[in-house]
């Protein structure tokens, strides 16, 4: 299982927080970027993100939670990430959105709220690299995970090695050294923020969450 640490609360700055995290044994930098849009909260200017994370040593796992992400999409592929990963339910050009993150050779992430049919990802299972499945409700850092979401990746498991399919399965939304317990054995990656930038120590975090 591969830690993605998100810097979305923190108790330091942002640059701080990064530079933080790169020195853990975290396998990604989550990148949370919000419209004010898609979901109520706005915490980013492309130009901003771009020049905080030009230097990125880690690799990074961009998560959109944007209307239009397909207008994002050129600029971010500036940073070179892992991954982008949009909503389902934030455009009806989806299809076209994954093949523009594909021609950048980046890695496809789909996310779904923890109210959307799960079914609704069905179609695209099979395009696709990621499916990030949400454990709170998308657009703030701190909350409470979700009892929901274990089924969901219980789900997404099952059907890819039923249909040998390769997307891996991350989720992302109160994740600590608790309720990974619940959906480890389902997932392949874990988004954590709060539990690990809150903490002095962030790599005893991530120790708690690897031993898991």
């Amino acid at each position: 299982m591969e830690i993605s640490v998100s810097y979305l609360n923190s108790l330091y700055s942002k640059e701080k927080t990064i530079l933080n995290i790169e020195k853990t044994t975290a396998n990604y930098i989550h990148v949370d970027l919000m419209d004010g849009g898609f979901v109520p909260q706005r915490n980013f200017e492309l130009a901003d993100v771009l020049k905080l994370l030009k230097n990125h040593e880690l690799p990074l796992d961009i998560h959109l939670m944007v209307f239009d992400p397909l207008i994002y999409i050129d600029k971010l592929a500036e940073l070179e990430p892992s991954y982008i990963t949009f909503h389902l339910e934030a455009t009806k050009d989806i299809v076209k959105t994954i093949e523009a993150i594909k021609r950048h050779n980046i890695k496809v992430g789909l996310s779904i709220k923890p109210d959307t049919n799960i079914m609704e990802l069905m179609p695209y299972l099979s395009i696709i690299d990621l499916v990030l499945v949400m454990s709170v409700p998308p657009g703030a850092g701190g909350q409470s995970f979700m009892p929901s979401a274990v089924n969901r990746v219980e789900i997404l498991k099952n059907y890819r090695n039923n249909n040998n399919l390769t997307y891996k399965i991350e989720i992302d939304g109160g994740i600590n050294n608790e309720t990974l317990k619940e959906v480890k054995a389902n997932i392949d990656i874990a988004v954590s923020g709060s539990y690990i930038c809150m903490a002095k120590d962030y790599q005893a975090r991530i120790n708690l969450l690897q031993e898991i």
